[in-house]
């Protein structure tokens, strides 16, 4: 029973037709289900990925129309990263920055490899991470109709940076409860502040790590547009997941037990610093109710949402304007 690596990020937008633009336009990214929040069907839910949405290559989004800006602090998911081939394409990716006007800071090391940090449009901090020299868990195969050349294009999420008030019981949820390993550390880019901590599951690899920042000297993070909602790891079979709901209630965690997205089947709960972890399986896959060749065109629905369609889809506005 092991943790294979990342499952997917969830953040929060605004403005789901704009976030549409950016994710598949700029970044190039294919829309691989258009759904709905299934805890409250009135808002979108957006998932962009691979070719296929392969497991660890989604990064999702929750629409929330009136949702204030994002004061971003401690005790919260602070940077996700997205994968890229090899150091030559994030050349590739500075200059589309500077072409498109994006807010982007200089190629730089973190944890021995080549990163390009950038913000999308609500200054939502992601980072774009060379797989130059990485070995370990696969990324995923970039979309064949991108806008972004194949040899340049994202294909997996990569680590995931969470910053915390103490890392000392965050790292304890991670190594003892989680099975994850200390992997080494690299210098926070803030002065005299502690080492980032890095630790790996599974394969190991870019697509399997958890970055832990320690700043005790900043305030809590009060999330909004641009914050990222939670993170998911993945867990091979439903199986496996329920006994990871056995070990989560035995090491006392509150938790949502086990709970059915029809994609995939899931656990949510909190580690001590408040951060939203949960644990999802690798099927049954975006193909459950949709040809891989039309992912996302149309809106998808779990079946306990489909006799309401008519109404969901009253609430929504369109996405985006068919040519």
């Amino acid at each position: 029973m092991e943790i294979k690596g990342i499952h997917h990020v969830s953040a929060l937008t605004t403005d789901a037709p704009k976030n549409f633009d950016f994710y598949t336009k700029v970044l190039g990214l294919r829309l691989v289900k258009k759904t709905v929040n299934q805890d409250e069907p009135s808002m979108y839910h957006l998932f962009y990925a691979d070719e296929k949405g392969n497991p660890g290559t989604d990064l999702t989004f929750f629409e929330i129309p009136m949702l204030a800006r994002n004061y971003e602090g401690t005790n919260s998911i602070s940077a996700v990263s997205l994968r890229v081939p090899n150091d030559e394409a994030l050349a590739y990716w500075k200059q589309r920055f500077e072409e498109l006007d994006i807010e982007h800071e200089p190629i730089t090391q973190r944890a021995g490899r080549a990163t390009l940090a950038f913000r999308d449009f609500e200054q939502q901090r992601l980072v774009l991470v060379s797989d130059e020299d990485n070995s370990g868990v696969a990324g995923g195969v970039p979309w064949d109709q991108s806008p972004v050349p194949a040899e340049h294009g994202i294909y997996a999420l990569g680590p995931v940076k969470i910053t915390v008030r103490e890392a000392a019981p965050s790292v304890e949820v991670l190594v003892n409860v989680m099975g994850f390993r200390p992997k080494g550390n690299y210098p926070s880019p803030t002065p005299d502040q502690p080492d980032i901590l890095v630790f790996e599951t599974a394969e190991g690899g870019t697509g399997a790590e958890i970055h832990v920042e320690e700043r005790a000297d900043l305030p809590v993070e009060r999330p909004g547009r641009g914050s990222v909602h939670h993170v998911a790891f993945r867990v091979e079979t439903e199986e496996e997941l329920r006994e990871w709901i056995d070990r989560i209630n035995e090491a006392g965690f509150q938790n949502s037990g086990y709970v059915d997205r029809f994609y995939f089947r899931s656990l949510y709960f909190r580690e001590p610093n408040g951060i939203l972890y949960e644990l999802a399986t690798d099927g049954p896959g975006f193909d459950a109710d949709e040809d891989v060749r039309t992912l996302g065109e149309s809106l998808a629905l779990p079946p306990f949402l489909e006799s309401h369609r008519e109404e969901i889809e009253k609430l929504l506005k369109p996405l985006y304007t068919k040519n």
